[in-house]
């Protein structure tokens, strides 16, 4: 799981604002809740992301609460386009080895 919750947030994110919250049920829904990564996963990440350039984040009042929403760089597109490549390699290289007849 190295690496996933860091593709999915900016994947996510590339497309909209999301707040913390939102993003750990965006994942579980989008994955089908095969992917459950809770708020002690995600924060971190989140932090990491936005201290390296990837992401941004904003504060805004919603309904008496104040929540950060983060977005996603120039950086953070980029790193995205780098992280799906990579993905996509070792998919097709476990997806070899599964669908090879000697490995069943």
């Amino acid at each position: 799981m190295s690496g996933v919750p860091e593709l999915l947030l900016l994947r996510l994110l590339d497309d909209r604002e999301m707040y913390g919250y939102e993003l750990v049920r965006a994942i579980r829904e989008a994955t089908g809740e095969a992917i459950s990564l809770g708020e002690g996963v995600i924060y971190p990440v989140l932090h990491g992301l936005e201290r390296n350039g990837s992401l941004r984040s904003r504060r805004r009042s919603v309904g008496g609460r104040t929540r950060v929403y983060y977005s996603a760089t120039k950086k953070g597109r980029q790193r995205l386009a780098g992280l799906q490549d990579e993905w996509h390699r070792i998919r097709t290289g476990v997806a070899s080895v599964l669908e090879s007849p000697g490995h069943a």
